[in-house]
């Protein structure tokens, strides 16, 4: 679209004003076409002829004013002024006409001369003079002032000489003459033609110099000023003036020139600028025409040219040159040297100005950093900048004429010249600018990155151009370090994660042959507590070597964080399922054989193993599923011994959304109190008697189930690993309790309170509660920075006054990662206390022994394992009297767990075990029960009262429960 096209787009007509615009314009193109018809057929009488010519004149003249002083009203602008001048002078026509029709029409005798109606037409020229120069552009300097009074009179002047020599000299001669009344006469003549030639005057400059606001309303007023003067001019020449007679075609003018007034206000189509656009500027505004833009300038030479005509139509008709042509044409070429010096200084001021902005304009292209070229249209470089030495390294000489596709990368130059192409074929108006990077051969033969801006020149391109290479390479290290694992330079879960997705769309999406597999190095925590931290990375970082080299180029090895590797095998599109699984478990056993293998780290070996998930993408799987269902097979892989491969099956879902729900459920659980606290008597084997109960939870959930302790711990312990993160292997920040150890504080604080509730009426009997070591040293004061917790041992014994010997903890596991010293002084300070310790589950742990070497243990019992097999098997009967051999040499009672069998009391306490604790006896109790069995105090023992096999016992078999000293007087077990 040209520049004016693009300027129409900011400006909009007056909604309907261009329908109504043209029937107005009908409207008077018909009523002056009737009256000129009437005028030129007579109007069939004489007297309507006089009527028409004098009152039908005044009435137009009368509505143009009208016209014009309502108009003036409704505006507030610097127009005012002239529209009501322009009434003014209507009125003064309308006035005329009315007393020439009076005169005519009323009085039926001749309109004297001179008379009012002379004035009154006298007065109608003036005050137009005045309104056009209302118009009229101002000129901002008191030069341009003068050159608007000289162009004015070039115009005035060389009319006047023009019309002197034609026809305002006889009047003169006539009025020198002497006749009577030829004065006055001769003096209206003359007014007539000079107020018309400085309208006209005025006419042609506003026409030059018309102000932009509003301009279809001033070049119709214009218009109809232009022919009233017409019609003025022939009826003052002396053909005319000596036949006219009201009515005549004359009078059409001066009738179409009144209409033509009055509509120029009203019937005129305004245009509005946009609201919502802002000016234009100068640049995209409609441009004038060559021919139009020179008029002004060759207005001086042809005012010069018509005062020579004037001059020669008086040589050559043989007349004498009159005075006043002389006088006149003297003036017009006077302002015409004037004018012309005035355009010289101009000229020359605009010059040096231009001077000075193209120095300043070359100072910057030369001295800018960035390159600034030219393009023709067919793309051959016109100029360059002399930055281009700087930047690409080659001189703008050699640069110029050379073709700019040339220069530009290959793998780019279609997207240029396409961006290009469709930047020349947008609208100017709305994209004025365009930017464009791409890569430029520089003068060494590498290509850099350069960002160009560009414009618009001449039917070329004017581009400007910068190196962005540093730009771009920052960018890519940035988008690199987003997408990478700062330690290995593998893939993160981002890129990893996107991989994934680009696997599973496009061409690849029913490729259902592509696997994702999650691997975890078991034993890097180990790695990490024993040779540091520093050398926990080193293996990272070689176990991601070796992963990246075992994977195909085009699969993907990436580090999702932690010791948590994953692989992404690309489809092979194969359709036999179970062929492909076959070869991706080949893979994954591969890579696992990998990982195992030894790392040698700081002169030393490592070793860890690899545990594998592996999900296929099934039809309809989305990214985040997929990478779930890998990572529930690799958490498979773990819980079932480690070093292993394991597939995704779709059970394993469905058992982590039960665990969930149960978990949800264990939750709400323990804020509703669905939980009961029960105590299972601990007996002695030789006497029956209860020494102690061990305290145990359950749940009777709200929907009527009732969880035994192995489901709810079970799910309390995946809520905890669950609530860990991501990787679930940290803890909760902040210290945020878990599901185990709320419900551990629970148990530990109702035993506690029931136990003294007991003692104080009477029942003294121990009560056992089985705790984790790492809980115990959670609770302790060195974990809460020397202070008690509330919910400790030590407070616990203190709130509820539970005297000394009152309270067993049974050590629940032996766990490798807690250390050893800190168990020790905790399960010292508690014995202080007169609390007794207890190890739990003797028998089964690795580091069974190690416990019983290092910590201050009363009580050992033994594990349920061992029990339910002591009848049955030999070699466990073995195992189980070696143990409680141990026990006794060591000065220590015990306890077996799980003694649901006759059978299994006569044997053990023929091993010599002291206490048992199952259904042989009693079942978990509640508070009710259990008070009523200690008010029995015994329970019957299957083959009588007995002796044990092995000494340590209390003669009898009966061991009495004493407070006091631990190495003084042995208390039962729980």
């Amino acid at each position: 679209m040209s520049t004016p096209g693009a300027a129409l787009l900011t400006r909009q007509p007056v909604p309907g004003g261009g329908g109504r615009s043209l029937a107005m314009q009908l409207l008077l193109a018909l009523i002056s076409g009737g009256y000129a018809v009437g005028a030129a057929l007579g109007w069939g009488s004489e007297e309507l002829a006089e009527i028409m010519g004098d009152f039908g004149l005044s009435a137009a003249a009368l509505l143009a004013a009208v016209s014009c002083y309502t108009y003036a009203r409704a505006i507030d602008s610097r127009e005012r002024p002239a529209w009501l001048l322009f009434a003014f002078s209507s009125l003064m026509g309308a006035c005329g006409n009315a007393i020439w029709g009076w005169y005519e029409v009323i009085l039926g005798e001749a309109v004297p001369k001179p008379s009012v109606a002379d004035f009154a037409f006298l007065c109608f020229a003036p005050p137009a003079i005045v309104g056009l120069l209302v118009l009229a552009k101002r000129p901002v300097t008191r030069a341009g002032w003068v050159c608007l009074g000289l162009d004015s009179w070039l115009i005035g002047g060389s009319l006047l000489t023009l019309s002197w020599s034609l026809a305002l000299a006889h009047a003169a001669r006539t009025a020198q003459s002497g006749a009577p009344g030829s004065v006055p006469r001769a003096a209206l003549s003359l007014a007539y033609p000079l107020l018309d030639i400085a309208l006209v005057s005025m006419v042609l400059v506003l026409h030059f110099r018309r102000s932009e606001a509003n301009r279809s309303a001033v070049n119709t007023a214009i218009a109809a000023l232009a022919l009233t003067v017409l019609s003025d001019a022939l009826f003052t020449s002396p053909l005319l003036s000596a036949e006219y007679q009201s009515g005549q075609l004359l009078d059409a003018g001066w009738f179409a020139g009144s209409l033509l007034l009055a509509y120029a206000p009203w019937g005129a189509r305004r245009i509005h600028p946009d609201p919502g656009t802002p000016g234009l500027p100068r640049a995209d505004r409609p441009v004038s025409r060559p021919i139009t833009g020179s008029l002004p300038a060759l207005t001086p030479y042809l005012a010069a040219a018509v005062c020579t005509l004037g001059i020669l139509y008086n040589v050559v008709d043989g007349r004498k040159v009159d005075r006043v042509v002389v006088f006149t044409g003297c003036t017009v070429v006077l302002a015409l040297v004037v004018r012309q010096g005035i355009m010289l200084i101009d000229n020359i001021a605009l010059t040096q100005e231009l001077a000075q902005k193209e120095n300043h304009f070359r100072s910057l292209v030369q001295g800018s950093s960035d390159v600034i070229m030219i393009a023709a249209p067919t793309g051959t470089l016109r100029y360059v900048s002399p930055a281009a030495a700087g930047v690409y390294g080659r001189e703008a000489e050699e640069l110029v004429g050379t073709e700019l596709a040339t220069l530009i990368h290959p793998h780019d130059l279609g997207r240029v010249v396409h961006e290009v192409r469709r930047f020349l074929a947008a609208q100017p108006a709305e994209e004025p600018t365009t930017r464009i990077e791409c890569r430029f051969k520089s003068g060494s033969g590498e290509w850099l990155n350069v960002e160009s801006t560009v414009n618009r020149h001449q039917g070329g391109l004017i581009l400007n151009s910068r190196d962005v290479t540093e730009r771009v390479r920052l960018q890519a290290q940035l988008q690199h370090s987003a997408e990478h694992d700062p330690l290995t330079d593998l893939p993160n879960r981002a890129l990893f994660t996107r991989r994934v997705r680009q696997a599973l769309t496009g061409r690849r999406a029913g490729d259902h042959s592509t696997a994702v597999l999650f691997i975890d190095l078991d034993g890097f925590k180990a790695v990490n507590d024993t040779i540091g931290h520093q050398a926990g990375d080193e293996l990272l970082v070689q176990a991601a070597h070796r992963l990246q080299d075992s994977v195909r180029a085009g699969d993907t090895a990436a580090r999702l964080g932690g010791d948590e590797f994953a692989a992404l095998i690309l489809g092979d599109g194969s359709r036999d399922r179970s062929a492909r699984e076959y070869q991706v478990h080949e893979i994954a056993d591969r890579l696992r054989t990998t990982l195992s293998q030894p790392y040698r780290i700081a002169g030393s070996e490592v070793r860890v193993a690899a545990s594998i998930g592996v999900a296929f993408a099934d039809p309809g799987i989305t990214p985040s599923d997929l990478m779930r269902n890998a990572d529930l097979a690799m958490y498979r892989a773990k819980a079932g011994g480690k070093d292993r491969v394991e597939l995704y099956a779709p059970q394993m879902q469905a058992e982590v959304v039960r665990k969930a729900e149960l978990a949800g459920r264990l939750r709400t659980a323990l804020h509703d109190g669905e939980f009961a606290l029960l105590h299972q008597p601990v007996v002695s084997l030789a006497t029956g008697e209860v020494t102690a109960v061990a305290a145990q939870a359950r749940w009777r959930s709200a929907q009527g189930i009732l969880f035994t302790p192995a489901e709810f711990l079970r799910v309390a312990e995946y809520s905890e690993g669950a609530a860990a993160g991501p990787d679930g292997r940290g803890g909760l920040p902040g210290g945020t309790p878990t599901r185990a150890a709320e419900l551990g504080r629970w148990l530990l604080e109702e035993a506690v309170g029931q136990a003294a509730e007991r003692h104080r009426i009477g029942h003294d009997v121990p009560v056992a509660v089985r705790m984790s070591a790492q809980r115990l040293l959670d609770l302790g004061p060195a974990a809460a920075g020397g202070a008690v917790p509330l919910g400790s041992v030590e407070a616990l014994l203190n709130r509820h006054g539970l005297p000394s010997g009152a309270l067993v903890i049974e050590l629940a596991d032996s766990d490798p990662r807690v250390p050893f010293d800190e168990l020790e002084r905790r399960l010292a300070a508690l014995r202080r206390l007169g609390v007794l310790i207890a190890l739990d589950g003797f028998g089964s742990g690795y580091a069974a022994i190690s416990a019983l070497r290092r910590l201050p243990v009363d009580f050992l019992k033994l594990d349920r394992g061992l029990v339910e097999g002591v009848v049955e098997s030999a070699r466990l009967h073995k195992i189980t009297a070696g143990l409680l051999r141990i026990a006794n040499d060591l000065g220590m009672q015990s306890v077996a767990d799980g003694v649901d069998l006759p059978e299994q009391v006569m044997a053990l306490r023929a091993m010599g075990c002291t206490h048992g604790q199952g259904a042989a006896f009693s079942g978990p109790l509640d508070e009710y029960r259990l008070r009523r069995a200690l008010v029995r105090g015994t329970f019957p023992v299957p083959g009588g009262a007995a002796q044990p096999a092995l000494a340590g016992g209390s003669p009898g078999g009966s061991m009495a429960i004493h407070r006091g000293s631990h190495n003084e007087t042995p208390v039962p077990p729980a």
